[in-house]
């Protein structure tokens, strides 16, 4: 009775945590589809609020100063560049920034091949503190959770992202020392997403220093005075600084409608993914039925084989039919019962691997199926879009009850033959077997 109570509760457990899988996965979709719709529409409003910008940095590959530590992937420019190129006509502002990350080099294979990589536990984030630039143009993070922001003047402090706080155990008010230089939290941001919740902000020359990069800087932002001098402004500076990356408005939003494409790509097969998995889904949770239905069934027959002698002797001393089938669909019901108290334990806890065993995970990279399926190389430090699901089940109360009244259900149906055969035997029949 132990093993057919184990085997009842993992068919039990399948048939729990399936619907919550797949219940997982629509949400998933779902909220994939809204924050990616948030992401596209938040984009859209960046790049219409900028459309005099023109972004400017170190072209892959070149660099005007010394490569910094870890990784060994982040270039930089002189500042000499600045006076340049707000020399050009129509050039309204220059808004320089500084971008260092620090942390350790890790290794990964992939197709055979190595790659190297830095995963930050923070990154340095500099930036001229002049009230002009603070006040007109997107140099800091506006969602300040606590505390308060950097402002002019300021130096020797620093504004921490949320998981800083952490990495850093420090809070506002305290002190923090940064590549061995002490400076005080004023601050913390609340920036979505891995890359902006490690983000650290300071005064640009205060980054410089610490860093030993004095006079570097790692991109900028040029402001036009009117939107019809971008193309021209962006070609002159390509032209005399070839080593220069140059992004204007348009390109911005002909890279945006590449990812929402690729976006919509993306939710498109997993909502196909999802609606294949479902049909998948019933036929499982059918067989699951079915063998639950049949183990009950088989186990009760051979009940009533090995106890023929025992139904003899009830109906010899005046059982009814009546009572010696009750007594066998009760037994049924019982081990039904039992069965679904080990099932709801099993899907308790095993639920997210049966899920991820069974059902695809759905997450901004498409569909995967499984632990131990490839997740691909993806660098850490890489922009996420916000709120990237993967799906995890969680059981429902309302569905436990749901299977819980099934098993009780298919107690009775397994177990209504074996105890009408039963009731139907002869208790002379009964008697003489052995």
């Amino acid at each position: 009775m132990l093993l057919v109570v184990i085997a009842l509760g993992f068919s039990m457990a399948i048939m729990i945590s399936i619907p919550s899988g797949i219940v997982a996965n629509q949400t998933a979709t779902q909220r994939l589809t809204e924050n990616y719709n948030e992401l596209i529409n938040n984009m859209q409003e960046e790049i219409n609020a900028t459309l005099t910008l023109i972004e400017c940095s170190p072209s892959s590959g070149f660099t005007f100063g010394p490569m910094p530590g870890p990784g060994g992937s982040e270039n930089f420019l002189d500042e000499s560049i600045i006076s340049d190129i707000e020399s050009i006509q129509g050039v309204k502002d220059v808004v320089p920034f500084f971008e260092k990350s620090e942390g350790t080099n890790q290794t990964v294979e992939r197709f055979g091949r190595t790659f190297t990589f830095l995963r930050p536990d923070y990154t340095i984030m500099g930036v001229s503190l002049n009230s002009s630039l603070i006040d007109h143009y997107s140099v800091l993070p506006m969602n300040i959770t606590e505390g308060r922001n950097l402002r002019e003047g300021d130096s020797g402090v620093v504004l921490l992202g949320l998981n800083n706080t952490g990495y850093f155990e420090a809070g506002v008010g305290d002190k923090v020392n940064i590549l061995g230089s002490d400076f005080t939290v004023v601050g913390v941001h609340g920036a979505s997403g891995f890359r902006e919740a490690i983000v650290l902000y300071m005064n640009i020359s205060d980054a410089q220093k610490i860093t030993d990069l004095a006079g570097k800087i790692s991109r900028l932002d040029v402001y036009t005075e009117d939107q019809s001098d971008v193309d021209g402004i962006a070609s002159t500076i390509e032209a005399e600084y070839p080593e220069l990356s140059v992004t204007t408005a348009s390109e911005r939003l002909s890279r945006l409608t590449g990812m929402q494409d690729m976006y919509q790509n993306t939710l498109q097969n997993a909502e196909a993914t999802i609606s294949q998995t479902q049909t998948t889904a019933f036929q499982v949770i059918g067989i699951a039925i079915a063998a639950t239905s049949l183990i009950v069934l088989f186990t009760m027959l051979y009940t009533v084989r090995e106890r023929t002698k025992e139904i003899g002797i009830l109906k010899a001393i005046g059982f009814s039919n009546w009572n010696v089938m009750s007594q066998f669909m009760l037994e049924g019901v019982l081990i039904s019962l039992m069965a679904g108290v080990v099932g709801i334990v099993i899907g308790s806890v095993g639920a997210p691997t049966i899920t991820s065993l069974l059902l695809p995970h759905i997450s901004m990279f498409g569909t995967q199926r499984g632990p131990g399926s490839f997740q691909g190389y993806t660098n850490p430090e890489a922009p996420r879009a916000p709120g990237s699901q993967v799906a995890t089940a969680a059981l429902d109360p309302q569905l436990m009850l749901l299977a819980f009244g099934v098993a009780v259900l298919l107690g009775a149906l397994g177990s209504l033959y074996p105890a009408w055969r039963a009731s139907r035997t002869s208790p002379m029949e009964a008697l003489r077997y052995e």
